[in-house]
């Protein structure tokens, strides 16, 4: 599962090989080349595409950046977790690395000055999720699935999770964040964590258009006028649309357990059936994990973008030794016995001073 390059390797070759750049018309594509691994993200693909948005940030000739992930089932399924893994028990540095210029590369994307098109076409996941959410022009399909699953491997949705999720209308992102349930397009669109929807069908159309496009106003304006001839900016149906009143009251109370134990005891109008099916969900989760994440979700509400990375990061170099990550890479990903020992084994187990404990010296930090 791990990609790493040869030392000996150029970073040219590593482009060439797993992020592809090219220019056409004004723009600079992107494309994240590892169709095999679900397009799972590796330190040499966040240095390449550093490197890349980098240079043509500063070419005139470049007037517009797309990012998209090769083959049909995924734009980027997230981080490579498992040469972080190898990394922590090799006694390594590549995993410490890897999150600082991760962040520090969304960041970018959320900064970029130039517009930059996401085509979010299967799943998004985690680490792809940071990438595409600083976009300016987020396009989902019918093929799309967005998440931030950490909590089932024993993490927390990070890479400006602690950002863009508690800006979702009500306790939405909260409920995304603390399930890691995954999301299709009307509900993208419904939440905001996408902008426009396209037919998966059209996007070789949508390219013929980009290499045809004649710039004439802002960049963002002419891709917008683009998309506007292709695509819709509203579904119909969203599910969370319907359960949002339910999410917003389950979600608001004081801490994880309340939350489950009234999921299960508590029936809003119809839906129980959710209710129950989302507590035995939760139930399977790292219950650190869900506790951790529901106090930097809260938190982050209030913070500017980057002190939400530097909260995240913040907890990734208390979470490799303190948290649940590497057993639940173990049990999932590593031997596969899908059986974590989770420590707290349940959420009656849960110390609210523990999980305090994670945010203490950056609340020091910031005040």
């Amino acid at each position: 599962m791990t990609a790493q390059v040869s030392s000996e390797a150029s970073r040219a070759d590593i482009l060439q090989d797993e992020v592809l750049a090219e220019v056409r018309n004004h723009i600079g594509h992107l494309t994240l080349n590892r169709p095999a691994g679900l397009n799972a993200i590796t330190l040499d693909m966040v240095r390449g595409l550093t490197q890349q948005l980098q240079a043509w940030a500063d070419d005139p000739q470049v007037y517009a950046v797309v990012l998209r992930g090769a083959g049909e089932k995924a734009f980027c399924a997230g981080g490579d977790i498992r040469s972080l893994y190898d990394s922590f028990k090799g006694g390594d540095t590549l995993h410490q690395d890897f999150f600082v210029e991760e962040y520090a590369l969304d960041l970018a994307i959320h900064h970029y000055r130039k517009p930059v098109l996401a085509l979010m076409d299967g799943f998004v996941l985690g680490g792809g999720m940071g990438l595409v959410q600083g976009a300016d022009l987020r396009v989902v399909t019918e093929r799309s699935r967005l998440a931030m699953p950490e909590v089932a491997i024993g993490y927390f949705p990070d890479v400006g999770g602690s950002y863009f999720l508690p800006r979702i209308p009500g306790e939405l992102g909260i409920y995304l964040g603390v399930t890691g349930v995954q999301v299709r397009a009307a509900d993208a669109l419904y939440c905001g964590l996408a902008d426009w929807y396209l037919e998966s069908t059209r996007l070789a159309e949508l390219d013929q258009k980009l290499d045809r496009l004649q710039w004439h106003d802002s960049p963002l304006k002419d891709l917008q006028g683009v998309l506007a001839k292709l695509a819709v900016q509203q579904l119909p149906d969203a599910p969370l649309a319907a359960l949002r009143p339910v999410i917003d009251h389950f979600f608001a109370l004081p801490d994880v357990p309340s939350i489950v134990e009234q999921l299960r005891a508590v029936t809003i109008a119809d839906s129980h059936e959710w209710a129950l099916a989302t507590a035995d969900l939760m139930q399977t989760r790292s219950p650190l994990a869900m506790a951790v994440t529901l106090e930097m979700l809260r938190r982050g509400r209030r913070l500017p973008l980057e002190q939400c990375f530097a909260l995240e990061l913040h907890l990734d170099r208390q979470w490799f030794e303190r948290g649940d990550l590497i057993e639940g890479v173990r049990a999932l990903i590593i031997d596969k016995d899908k059986t974590p020992h989770w420590n707290p084994p349940t959420l009656h187990g849960l110390d609210a001073t523990h999980v305090e404990s994670f945010f203490h010296d950056f609340a020091q930090k910031v005040h």
